[in-house]
């Protein structure tokens, strides 16, 4: 490009301090922002990508971090340099940033529209009048529905897709030159993540300002930039046009992201990790149709594991004034059945009534209606002690680890508690042994044993919450967006393990996500639900070639597919 940067990191070098000293995780990165141009930031947790931008908007934490080198140039001047009242006064006017959790960023004890004309006030000339009308517009430009009465809501009162079009509004309130986006879409539904995109596209292309785009999904940044910068371990590994990085990627580290991600295309054995591309090691074993047809006329000639019958879950609003309640019904007539062996994909958005499902099978969350059979057995209406032994039977692996996980407990003595509560084995020297062997079996070291959750990274929790889960040898697991918070690289290692473990132990899958592309990778059956209901029902891969209803066809064209 031949006009000058807008932005330009010059040899940046950030360390953070620590008990053993400092720990560099920047290592001397360089690059441009140019007027009017989207950058994609891509790499794994850990790489970098958003301390750099964290740094640029002056918030990286004063005591705990040290910028040993380099500059960042805004218009020619140095931002290192900058006071901290001359910081305030260009956050949000001239650089403004849209964070990855929107109900952490935004104050839960202001309205929406509040907090964006917070910031028109402190940033702009405007009355308290124009400011009103000028949140209203931004409200309309981010397309959000109904923005007069979104406007007196509070975060907590609007869906997750909302609170990132408010995050956005606040950010591009006083028409900054740079918006930084950090992860702005990874807890999204994939329809709201499309939109989303779409939006922040437009409004690049309205208002011409530069974006940096940050993410560790390499499909969805090739759908959004203009360049792309690949870093990794506080490094930049790659650089180029979009095209090129996505089409004839260079380095072993680009190929990874773009292959770890499961494909639409054809059905891997097993997806290829990260290690695997850096070793050289990649197996590009299939699945052909035969083997798999052959695999399912075994399942489904057995008589099912789990039957569930005309299933209804109705939450009541609190009585009003006038003593009126509402009715909702989360989980709408569902019936379906899983088979021992199988894992039965459950897709579909937020609010769908996928998790209530999950949580009223294993009896958390009392079904309002229906029957559930296990085994042949009717399991609705079980006392206590029943409930305790079914427990052992059916368990679920959660989103968030480390949210599941007891901080005051060691990862040892937490996979050992469900085995002393089912009275697995005759004293704690065999639970340990056990513990040991299963710690081995999800890819950790028997040196983790006496360690604590937070010594460990996201996707070592969420094998620790595998190991958890697995301790008492259950025959169903319900896996509960089990993966959606990890990077590509470590999502591809946590399925292959789930996978492995189904043939070790010959588990049964309920696999809940609502990324797509992962649940085809699973499943065997797919079920797609929509407002409480059953949309489509069927062999997994049948439906992603044919998609029989206009929802399920929605969902499957969302899906990023880079370039």
């Amino acid at each position: 490009m031949n006009q000058s940067p807008v932005l330009s990191i010059k040899d940046l070098r950030v360390a953070f301090k620590s008990s053993m000293g400092l720990n560099e995780v920047l290592h001397g990165i360089s690059y441009d922002l140019y007027t009017d141009e989207i950058l994609g930031i891509v790499g794994e947790s850990g790489s970098g990508k958003s301390v750099a931008s964290l740094a640029i908007m002056g918030l990286l934490p004063p005591k705990k971090s040290v910028v040993s080198s380099g500059e960042i140039l805004f218009r020619n001047e140095d931002l290192l340099h900058y006071s901290q009242t001359k910081l305030e006064a260009l956050r949000g006017q001239k650089i403004a940033m849209i964070f990855q959790e929107p109900m952490s960023a935004l104050n839960p004890s202001m309205s929406c529209g509040e907090q964006v004309e917070e910031i028109l006030l402190q940033h702009t000339s405007l009355k308290k009048k124009e400011v009103k009308d000028e949140v209203m517009r931004l409200f309309d430009d981010v397309k959000i529905p109904n923005p007069t009465t979104t406007f007196d809501k509070y975060p907590h009162e609007i869906s997750g897709g909302q609170q990132q079009r408010i995050m956005i509004a606040m950010a591009i309130a006083c028409k900054p030159d740079v918006l930084i986006a950090d992860e702005p879409t990874t807890a999204l539904d994939v329809t709201v993540q499309k939109d989303i995109i779409a939006l922040l596209k437009s409004l690049q292309k309205k208002s011409k300002m530069s974006v940096i785009f940050i993410s560790h999904d390499l499909a969805l940044v090739s759908e959004i930039a203009d360049r792309i910068l690949v870093m990794y371990k506080g490094k930049i590994v790659e650089s180029g046009d979009t095209i090129s990085i996505f089409k004839t990627p260079k380095e072993d580290y680009t190929k990874a992201l773009i292959g770890a991600r499961p494909t639409l295309r054809f059905r891997l054995r097993q997806l290829p990790a990260i290690s695997d591309f850096l070793s050289g090691t990649i197996s590009s074993t299939l699945i052909s149709k035969s083997t798999r047809t052959q695999k399912h006329n075994e399942i489904y000639s057995k008589a099912p594991l789990l039957e569930v019958i005309n299933l209804e879950k109705t939450y009541f609003s609190k009585a009003s004034f006038f003593g009126t309640r509402t009715a909702f019904k989360a989980v709408d007539a569902v019936s379906f059945k899983v088979y021992a062996g199988e894992t039965l994909g459950l897709v579909g958005e937020s609010g769908c009534g996928k998790s209530t499902l999950g949580k009223a099978i294993l009896q958390l969350d009392k079904a309002t209606a229906g029957t559930l059979k296990y085994k042949g057995n009717d399991i609705t209406n079980l006392n206590k002690k029943e409930l305790r032994s079914l427990r052992k039977e059916i368990q679920i692996i959660f989103q968030d680890p480390y949210a599941s996980l007891n901080p005051r407990l060691t990862v040892g003595k937490a996979i050992m508690e469900p085995m002393k509560v089912h009275k697995l084995f005759s004293s704690d020297e065999e639970r340990k042994a056990k513990t040991l062997e299963i710690l081995e079996k999800v890819g950790l070291e028997a040196s983790h044993f006496d360690r604590y959750p937070h010594e460990f990274s996201g996707g070592q929790r969420q094998r620790i919450g595998i190991a958890r889960t697995i301790a008492v040898e259950p025959k169903l697991i319900i896996c509960d967006e089990s993966v959606s918070a990890l990077d590509i690289s470590v999502q591809a290692q946590v399925l292959n393990l789930l996978n492995t473990l189904k043939e070790d132990y010959e588990f049964t899958y309920i696999f809940i996500s609502h990324d797509l592309s992962v649940v085809k990778f699973m499943s065997d059956q797919l079920m797609v639900m929509n407002k409480g209901k059953i949309e489509e029902l069927g062999e997994a891969d049948a439906i992603y070639e044919s998609p029989q209803k206009a929802y399920t066809k929605a969902l499957i064209e969302a899906i990023p597919k880079g370039i």
